[in-house]
């Protein structure tokens, strides 16, 4: 068992994988904060204040900051307007019907809590085939788009939704890889040295 290197404040195991993907040991830290926007709030002001916040969180649960504490927001945006995760079948329902055959952006905020605040940003452009309304009823009848950002995962079913990605695939998933290692690296943690 390899000591960690980071706390990760989320409960996700998407982005518990994707820390897996790169080699970076870690422990949990489960945190829960207001995730409503503010008034005239933009969104890449609130997945940066989202990220930021989580990590704050994290950090004032650890009796002892021994090590970074790395947080992240994703959400997706239609029009200037976040798709966050979908309240009930009929909210998630709605964006599927929305996303269908249009492009969306996907807003990833990651923050480093080590020594200082650090924080990036990644954006990807997202385009959708249009969505007939029997397959948006049977994707919700899997179960996947609940707890997702704009009611769907991309690296599950919804893959076969996305016809067009520029941008970051792991930022899409939930946590900006590329983004991630910079903030690690400038933060002088060594990256790639774990087995």
């Amino acid at each position: 068992m390899t000591a960690p290197l980071i706390y990760l404040a989320s409960g996700s195991p998407r982005r518990r994988a994707l820390l897996n993907q790169i080699r970076i040991p870690h422990a949990l830290v489960d945190v829960l904060i207001d995730e409503t926007p503010l008034p005239s709030e933009s969104a890449e002001g609130f997945v940066i204040r989202m990220a930021l916040e989580k990590a704050r969180a994290a950090a004032d649960k650890l009796p002892h900051r021994d090590l970074p504490v790395l947080a992240a927001d994703t959400d997706v945006v239609l029009e200037g307007q976040i798709l966050g995760k979908p309240a009930d079948e009929a909210d998630a329902l709605q964006m599927l019907r929305r996303l269908g055959g249009r492009s969306h952006r996907v807003l990833s905020a990651v923050a480093l809590i080590w020594k200082g605040e650090r924080v990036r940003i990644s954006e990807s452009r997202v385009r959708f085939r249009p969505l007939d309304e029997a397959e948006i009823q049977a994707y919700w009848r899997t179960g996947e788009p609940a707890d997702k950002a704009g009611a769907y995962g991309i690296q599950g079913m919804a893959a076969a939704f996305i016809e067009h990605l520029e941008g970051s695939y792991s930022g899409v998933m939930g946590l900006p890889l590329f983004e991630t290692a910079e903030l690690l690296r400038e933060a002088g943690l060594p990256l790639l040295q774990h087995k």
